[in-house]
């Protein structure tokens, strides 16, 4: 019989990080396996280790193709993409080598799901400076999965079951976000938002939210401009294109709207902004997902945490949540495709 379940490539993140750990309990679950192949795209020794850390007695299983998985609760399928020196690789301590493995796992995951093998990506923690110091300069999964797959309109969404935050601005310093905002570039993010929401999200007339800014969003021009010369413009020209799109509203208000269900999603104008109260709903089950791309992929809403990193303490609820995302997303895909072919 033909098995309906979509492969979901789970990278393993930073080897030294709670990527290895979390995966090795979050596969513990028989309900995930119920609804998806879960394939670990990684290091062979390191997930044996971190089998050891979290005690469990799952057998890992190397394989070579995504198709050649049994997928199999109480066993682990894995494509061991990298080897790093166990003599040289220590819990909570990122090298070069290590950067280049986090790298390497990514790389095969995309490449995979670029060519249709695996349905969805979900990626472990990683640390940005490893990557520098292995000789790639990205700040994030985001950059490096926008390069790989050709992508240049793009956004990250923080998702959870009550609270969804779009930004117009990722990693950069806040001293620079007023000079990079533009009225292209936010309309161009609240329309890969609305396209996310109704083609992945399932959402038919998806209800977007804009922050202001400023304060009060700006308060017609008492505590900043942007709001009069570059966001209402934009707000504007999105619903010329037939966006449900309403603001800027005041920061300090929006969430708590967006949060209680009277919008589906909140495009927020700076990194920060989005975050503290998402995270102050979402900061065991928020997942990080990248709107805009060929692929789909989602995260773990969290870093390596070095400090628990081998102890067998991590908390593997937000990779548990980044996997029913993806396969969510990846089940609504397949129906919109199948719609659009019909």
């Amino acid at each position: 019989m033909k098995d309906y379940r979509p492969i979901i490539g789970i990278t393993m993140g930073d080897p030294v990080g709670i990527g290895p750990e979390i995966i090795v309990t979050a596969l513990c679950e028989p309900a995930v396996y119920k609804a998806c192949r879960p394939l670990v795209i990684g290091d062979a020794q390191r997930l044996e280790a971190a089998k050891k850390c979290a005690k469990t007695g799952l057998n890992i299983k190397t394989i070579d193709t995504p198709d050649s998985g049994q997928y199999k609760c109480g066993s682990i399928d894995l494509l061991s993409v990298f080897q790093c020196d166990p003599e040289n690789t220590c819990w909570g301590k990122p090298t070069a080598q290590t950067g280049k493995a986090m790298v390497g796992y990514i790389i095969r995951a995309i490449d995979l799901a670029t060519c249709g093998s695996i349905a969805a990506i979900v990626t472990c923690p990683i640390n940005k400076m490893a990557m520098r110091i292995a000789g790639y300069a990205y700040n994030g999964h985001t950059e490096l999965l926008a390069e790989r797959t050709k992508t240049d309109d793009f956004a990250m969404m923080l998702a959870g079951d009550k609270l969804r935050v779009i930004l117009v601005t990722i990693h950069v310093p806040l001293k620079d976000v007023p000079s990079i905002l533009s009225r292209e570039k936010i309309v161009r993010t609240i329309s890969i938002a609305r396209d996310a929401l109704y083609e992945r999200f399932g959402l038919e007339n998806p209800r977007i939210a804009v922050a202001g800014l400023n304060p009060h969003a700006g308060e017609g021009g008492m505590f900043g401009d942007e709001e009069e010369n570059i966001i209402i413009p934009a707000v504007n020209c999105a619903r010329k294109q037939g966006i449900d799109v309403s603001g800027p509203f005041p920061p300090d208000t929006i969430f708590y709207h967006a949060a209680k269900g009277y919008y589906d999603a909140v495009v927020c104008m700076y990194h920060d902004q989005g975050l503290i109260p998402f995270k102050m709903i979402h900061f065991t089950d928020g997942v990080n997902t990248t709107l805009g791309l060929p692929v789909i992929r989602t995260s773990v809403d969290h870093g390596t945490a070095y400090d628990i990193a081998g102890t067998g303490k991590a908390d593997h609820g937000s990779l548990i949540a980044a996997i029913n995302m993806a396969i969510h997303q990846a089940v609504i895909s397949q129906k919109r495709s199948s719609q659009n072919i019909l």
